[in-house]
């Protein structure tokens, strides 16, 4: 086995292992929204990396990868924030996506020429990982910029009640 494949396995390993801890700490533990959050910050923060590090082509591989999963958890929060928000659920999740670039872009520039040697070696570790499940695990393991905090463990129910119908009648003379 190469070291480079060791590294990885051994990053990978840690990477689930923390993951493992940080559901079983949640009060949530692992529920569809808990995770869709952690894998749109994984997502959004290897995106600020690859613009800053000129990592593009990995940024991309990343997602061709994980490109249903990437796309289930935007579905799941798309459907969190219309739960909480209603008719300004696609606002708000506008909102969410927006702020979660900025807070992420910001933590780059506070890392200042670190930034890169710090974060780049993230795109070996997801490369490393192998399904849905490794991925959800390793985003939740990871320390991710988020705008807010997100202590959701489903989004609330959306049934309200409805209002008794009336029909109209007419009289006949």
């Amino acid at each position: 086995m190469s070291l480079s494949r060791l590294l990885a396995a051994g990053i990978f390993a840690a990477g689930v292992a923390h993951g493992s801890v940080s559901f079983a700490a949640s009060p949530c533990g692992h529920s569809p929204a808990h995770e869709a959050f952690s894998v749109q910050g994984l997502k959004s923060e290897l995106m600020v990396t690859a613009l800053k590090c000129s990592a593009q082509d990995r940024y991309n591989d990343f997602v061709a990868k994980f490109r249903p999963e990437l796309l289930a958890a935007e579905s799941k929060l798309n459907g969190y924030f219309r739960s909480v928000y209603g008719r300004k659920g696609q606002q708000e999740f506008d909102n969410y996506i927006t702020q979660l670039g900025l807070v992420q872009e910001d933590a780059g520039l506070q890392s200042g020429t670190l930034f890169c040697q710090q974060r780049v070696s993230m795109f070996d570790e997801v490369k490393a990982l192998e399904n849905a499940e490794d991925l959800a695990n390793y985003a939740d393991g990871k320390d991710v910029a988020q705008p807010s905090t997100f202590e959701a463990c489903a989004a609330p129910s959306t049934s309200h009640p409805t209002a008794p119908t009336r029909r109209r009648t007419t009289r006949k003379a």
